[in-house]
């Protein structure tokens, strides 16, 4: 549904930090569920570690944030270059299941809770080949740059 270039319309993050590779589905107001391809080509795997590779879990919390975030602005009808900016500003129910390692495909999913005075609540989830690795509640603030 959205390739990496139209969700760089939408996140202001680039490389090494843009953590969505692609969006399979959204529907604006509700949900949205994207992909991050997990190469041993990233960088952080170089000291996280050598000999055994594994995702930082804040860069999986980062990866969910994101896919909340490109569903908040589609919602909003909003792009980064509009002046508007959203911060992750939050976390409650933080768990992680599983590893994270190389060749595997994060599948990101955010489904939107509410919304009040640009503070936005999503219930978060990652998983590889339908097993969950995170999930969390988690706060995005809408906020002009």
């Amino acid at each position: 549904m959205m390739d990496v270039n139209e969700i760089r319309e939408y996140l202001p993050h680039r490389y090494p930090f843009l953590l969505v590779d692609r969006v399979l589905e959204l529907t604006e107001g509700e949900s949205i569920v994207a992909i991050k391809n997990v190469t041993v080509n990233e960088p952080f795997f170089n000291g996280h570690f050598p000999d055994h590779p594994v995702m930082p879990g804040v860069l999986i919390v980062e990866a969910m944030a994101q896919a909340a975030g490109i569903l908040g602005f589609k919602t909003m009808n909003k792009k980064p270059q509009d002046g508007s900016i959203y911060y992750f500003v939050g976390s409650d129910k933080l768990r992680f299941k599983r590893p994270v390692v190389p060749g595997d495909q994060l599948k990101l999913e955010a489904q939107i809770l509410s919304e009040r005075r640009g503070i936005w609540k999503f219930e978060v989830r990652a998983s590889v080949d339908g097993d969950t690795v995170s999930s969390a509640t988690i706060l995005c603030a809408d906020r002009k740059v």
